[in-house]
């Protein structure tokens, strides 16, 4: 067999929506399935400077972090992609993204359509990773307010503000690779869970895996 180095099992998994689209629960859900198929997974921790909702924990849900420490970690270059998202920054860890791609894991990237374009350019320039990017759309406009009000932790003012985003945001779909329609949340994360163990069969990554098999059967 060839000696030459073989990809990594692990990849970007980049997964977008409008806010209330599902892309969190999805991925989330994902994750945890994928763990009984032997493909590991996880969910990329992202900084923000937004206030803390209830039940969310830092370092759990989010690394919760005010502007002044956001914008020298910007400066520093600490952050793979990062964005502005109705006045709050967002951002994700390089590092903490490198260690985990390092041990063949897969990274889920819960962002918006301006993170994943800066993910594809940083992943292009550098060789790799590999990204794959997942669109997740809901079944109709009235379906994705229903969800926003029922979240009840938005205002009012806010949900309509949001709605007035969704339609940029569900502009952007068609950079993506894969499309998933959120409307039976049921068959939308066989389809989520079905990219990952497709990715992984595919020949050089079963080829690193599976090496001192293949070298046995073929002599």
């Amino acid at each position: 067999m060839s000696s030459d180095r073989l990809p990594s099992l692990g990849a970007l998994f980049v997964v977008s929506a409008p806010s209330g689209g599902g892309k969190t629960s999805l991925s989330r859900a994902a994750v945890k399935r994928l763990a009984t198929l032997d493909v590991r997974a996880e969910i990329s921790v992202s900084y923000t400077t937004r206030t803390r909702r209830p039940g969310e924990e830092h370092g759990r849900h989010y690394h919760f972090v005010d502007d002044a420490e956001f914008l020298r970690m910007v400066a520093d270059g600490e952050f793979l992609e990062h964005a502005e998202v109705f006045g709050r920054r967002y951002g994700t860890g390089r590092a903490q993204t490198a260690a985990l791609l390092d041990e063949d894991c897969d990274v889920v990237l819960d962002i918006d359509w301006q993170g994943a374009a800066q993910v594809r350019a940083a992943a292009d320039a550098a060789g790799g990773p590999e990204v794959v990017s997942v669109f997740i759309l809901p079944p109709s406009l009235k379906t994705l307010e229903m969800r926003l009000h029922a979240r009840a932790q938005d205002e009012v003012d806010t949900v309509r503000k949001r709605m007035a985003a969704a339609r940029a945001e569900m502009a952007h779909f068609s950079d993506y690779d894969h499309l998933i329609i959120n409307d039976d949340f049921d068959r939308a994360l066989n389809e989520l869970v079905s990219l990952f163990v497709a990715r992984r069969l595919k020949r050089p990554l079963q080829q690193r895996r599976y090496r001192g098999l293949i070298d046995g059967l073929l002599g």
